[in-house]
């Protein structure tokens, strides 16, 4: 870590000479006093919290401002990244550690009383995503950031996380996650520089519900709120731009003045419920609504923002490629094709010909799905009611698409259908993904295997029409947050054994492979281990009361719920090994801990049943005596940012056992190998990469390949290896028994029918005998400490691909044509 005196780090931070702790006029205690107007002495956990976080803000402020000045000023390209989500996680910490703040925050919490790790725990992970898509989008934040590239996120507010998670008699519970209850000290609200949103529709509030009328034109108001986002070393300091929808007026006074209360404030629930949550349930028709008019909003606040930004410094509209590039992650943001076409031809007036050109060379999209489902497709009639304008831009880019493939590839009708931008069928609907192909200049995946797979299957239309428009760009993760800040234990060792260069570059780990061998290090890596183990039993302990036994392995699977994700195969395996123990109570097996995490999306109710099965196996196998201390499961609930840089430091199996060639790249699976736990895992998304750089053989690879999924599509049956594998079969049949639900008849017999009866989709009997050979395996490994280590070693020293900044470096030099711009 770059380690620079107190003194120094404040004047870079312009602070001047107000300290940051310990007088009456310090940062610290200023909050507290005019803030709060309270004495410092009887302050609560969560004012010290706010206290604390303020007077980092406060320390980095001017810089923040430094670097917008210096964008201002040299007027470089700049990058701006539009996602639905940014799993951002606790920023505290996160700001501090690239702040290089650390010894500053320790000797002020020293100097004032206060314990640091439950002040922190103040702080609610930020509501602003669900998984994977929001996690890497904040990884990419901080690499743009930590690289010196003038770039900006660009999100929604929402005022409700997905929801929290708890367990209930096995089954997940569904709560408000509130984050934003108590005042966020990290954003800063930015009324002034709102922008309005016209709708071709009014909202109102009628029976308790939304009524909406079409042909009544009405106004929204976007209020950007800011957050920053530290680079590294604290030289610069980016903004995460988050949108949050206001009414054009507060309430109508005359129907307040009636009685009729809520309605006077229709317009401001309506607008303020188009942010309230993120990802409503879109298995109803409202939902869906209410999600397509999110995506709307996202894009045409964030594209009037940079249009204005832009159209500040430059009159010629055809340099808007020169100086921003904007990056479309995931189907999400698709809108902005259409938007930025209409800003160019309505409000600009331009010909639709050079509108075209400006609109394909400034838009990027990045997918993140083979799923077709994932793919977005909306109705018609939203578009109609709510976008009529964009639809007939929409319906004119289609029309001058399918003439240039009808020349291109003649007497092809069915070519014609697949990539058309509109769905023909009783429900009329647009593809928004073929939308985002036909108008940006680059299509990438997230992983060799996926952007083959998107060029040769999902849309391999386009990808023969616009060869030169595909590529691949593998996901990374930050090594600041995933390994620095939430493994220090063996960051300190990393760092003793080759220097600190790994933080910011990180392929320098590559020189930790001849240390693989050496019995010191070994023997550091093995107890920063144990240390993450034994602090994650400790706070687990703590929080949950639930026990865990640190010298057991710690075999983890944190993933969203989801079948293709096969939380289910990974239950499975642990029943075959619990017939394996209750048939031979002394069988010997090095005793292990069985971790899962995750939500199940609320509307998926298979996803929810797999929850509760796998709760109810973990209730079997805490119950039976014989095999007490062999094996134990634990579900933790409440998945979320800061439980996984709890978890993932401890975990010695890191399980990446997707179906093969449906994850399009994993990135849990990168944190896992960072921190040095090996991986088991199917050859699906970035996991053939991380073999290619450790070595095949030092993962534990099983199952099908995608070749061999795609080609036993059409013969598969389940009911073969239910038949020829005893250990399967023993495994299905106690389940059928009733074993594991002895007083909720029949409870599971949908995971039954799921494997055996509906053809098993995701091939989970295909993969489980495989899959158990490879988890023996590890297992007798796991009993060489030595051999152990060199593996685990081998990991961590083959990690360097898999940092976000060269993901970042592969984005900046080949999609958008961005330099750094040093903030100096």
């Amino acid at each position: 870590m770059i380690k620079l005196p107190v003194s120094e780090l404040l004047r870079q931070y312009g602070c001047g000479p107000i300290p940051f702790v310990g007088t009456e006029n310090a940062f610290y205690e200023r909050h507290l006093v005019f803030d709060r107007a309270i004495d410092p002495k009887v302050a609560t956990a969560r004012e010290r919290y706010e206290a604390f976080a303020h007077s980092i803000r406060d320390t980095l402020a001017q810089r923040w401002v430094l670097t917008k000045q210096t964008y201002e000023r040299e007027n470089p390209k700049r990058v701006y990244y539009l996602s639905m989500e940014f799993l951002i996680g606790r920023s505290a910490v996160n700001n501090i550690t690239n702040l290089l703040l650390d010894p500053l925050v320790q000797y002020a919490a020293k100097e004032k009383g206060v314990d640091w790790v439950s002040l922190i725990e103040e702080e609610p992970d930020a509501g602003l995503g669900n998984g994977g898509l929001g996690r890497l989008a904040a990884c990419f934040l901080d690499s743009m950031a930590t690289m010196e590239l003038a770039a900006t996120g660009y999100g929604l507010r929402y005022e409700y996380g997905m929801f929290k998670q708890s367990i209930v008699d096995g089954w997940q519970k569904e709560t408000a996650d509130n984050w934003l209850r108590q005042s966020d000290p990290w954003e800063i609200a930015r009324p002034s520089e709102r922008v309005e949103v016209k709708l071709n529709c009014t909202i109102q509030v009628r029976g308790g519900g939304f009524e909406v009328i079409p042909d009544r034109p009405s106004t929204l108001y976007g209020i950007p709120f800011d957050r920053p986002v530290v680079g590294y070393g604290g030289k610069t300091i980016n903004t995460l731009r988050l949108w949050a929808a206001a009414a054009h007026e507060d309430f109508d006074f005359q129907e307040f003045g009636t009685g009729d209360f809520i309605g006077a404030l229709g317009q401001t629930l309506e607008a303020e419920s188009l942010t309230r949550v993120l990802y409503p349930d879109d298995s109803t028709t409202m939902g869906r609504r209410l999600r397509f008019a999110q995506e709307n909003f996202l894009v045409a606040c964030s594209l009037a923002d940079i249009v204005r930004r832009f159209r500040r410094l430059h009159n010629d509209w055809d340099r808007l490629p020169e100086k921003a590039a904007i990056q479309m992650n995931d189907t999400h943001p698709a809108m902005a094709v259409a938007e930025l076409m209409r800003i160019l031809l309505d409000d600009a007036n331009l010909g639709w010909d050079d509108a075209w050109s400006l609109t394909r060379r400034t838009l990027a999209y990045t997918n993140h799905t083979l799923l077709p489902e994932a793919l977005e497709k909306w109705p018609v009639e939203g578009f109609e009611v709510l976008a009529p304008r964009q639809l007939e831009i929409i319906y004119e880019i289609n029309r001058r698409l399918l003439d240039d493939v009808r020349k291109c590839f003649p007497g092809d009708p069915g070519r014609v259908d697949r990539m058309s931008l509109v769905e023909e069928g009783a429900e009329r609907k647009i593809r928004m993904a073929n939308l985002a192909i036909v108008g940006s200049h680059s299509t990438n995946g997230v992983a060799e295997v996926h952007s083959k797979l998107l060029r040769t299957s999902t849309v391999k239309d386009f990808a023969e029409m616009f060869p030169e428009r595909f590529n691949n760009k593998t996901n990374g993760v930050t090594p600041r947050r995933w390994l620095l800040q939430a493994n220090p234990e063996l960051a300190g060792a990393i760092t003793e054994a080759i220097g600190d260069g790994w933080i910011t570059n990180l392929s320098k780990l590559s020189t930790l492979r001849p240390l693989a061998t050496d019995r010191g290090f070994q023997n550091a890596f093995l107890a920063s281990k144990a240390q993450a183990k034994v602090r994650f039993a400790n706070w687990l302990k703590v929080t949950s009361g639930e026990s865990v036994d640190p010298l057991t392995i710690f075999d983890c699977h944190i993933k969203r719920i989801h079948e293709y994700k096969r939380q289910l195969l990974n239950a499975l395996r642990i029943i075959v090994e619990y017939n394996r123990l209750r048939e031979n109570p002394n069988l010997e097996v090095v005793p292990r801990t069985y971790f899962f995490a995750g939500k199940a999306a609320p509307a998926y109710r298979l996803a929810k049943l797999i929850i509760k099965f796998i709760n109810n196996v973990a209730e079997a196998i805490d119950s039976d005596r014989a095999i007490r201390g062999s094996i134990k499961v634990v579900f933790l609930p409440e998945y979320n940012v800061s439980l996984a840089e709890k978890l993932i430091p401890a975990s010695d199996v890191s399980n990446q056992i997707s179906t093969a060639g449906f994850e399009a790249s994993g990135t849990s699976n990168m944190k896992f190998m960072m921190n040095g736990a090996l991986t088991v895992g199917t050859r699906d998304g970035a996991t053939i990469e991380m073999a290619e750089e450790a070595g095949e053989e030092n993962l534990f690879l099983f199952g099908l390949t995608v070749e061999q999924v795609a080609g036993s599509k059409g013969w598969y049956n389940p009911y073969w290896h239910y038949e020829h594998e005893p250990e399967t079969k023993a495994a299905l049949d106690l389940i059928m028994s009733g074993h594991f639900n002895r007083s909720e008849t029949g409870i599971f017999d949908p995971i039954i029918d799921v494997l055996l009866k509906h053809g098993d989709y995701y091939m989970h009997l295909a993969d489980l005998t495989s899959y158990c050979e490879a988890q023996k395996r590890l297992g007798a490994l796991y009993s060489d400490p030595g051999a152990w280590a060199h593996k685990a070693i081998l990991n961590v020293a083959s990690s360097g691909k898999f940092s976000s900044d060269r993901t970042i470096a592969q984005y900046a030099a080949e999609i958008w044509g961005a330099e750094p711009c040093p903030v100096l």
